[in-house]
């Protein structure tokens, strides 16, 4: 099973524009809808997923969009401030490679 991060939004735009903060430095940033209100990202290597997981922390306040983490089969855990940092500890003691 892949690790993945799941985002939802209400608002029509906000996702992509969280995305596109995200990736700003990238040029292989694409979204075909830019409305969408739910994004998933797989991660082969589940370690990958703390630096989107810290952006979104850092910039919580300027999106309205929530984030869940999938690491285990119908396990999702909602990310916000009282939990990010022991995720993001987790992730590092379970997946140390």
């Amino acid at each position: 099973m892949k690790a993945f991060i799941k985002l939802f939004s209400n608002q029509k735009g906000e996702i992509y524009r969280f995305l596109q903060h995200y990736y700003r430095s990238s040029d292989n940033f694409f979204l075909e809808d830019i409305s969408l209100l739910e994004f998933e990202k797989s991660y082969q290597n589940p370690i990958e997923m703390a630096e989107i997981i810290g952006v979104f922390i850092d910039n919580i306040d300027d999106f309205k969009i929530t984030m869940w983490v999938c690491l285990d089969e119908d396990v999702l855990i909602n990310v916000n401030p009282n939990n990010v940092n022991d995720l993001i500890c987790y992730l590092y003691e379970r997946f140390p490679y």
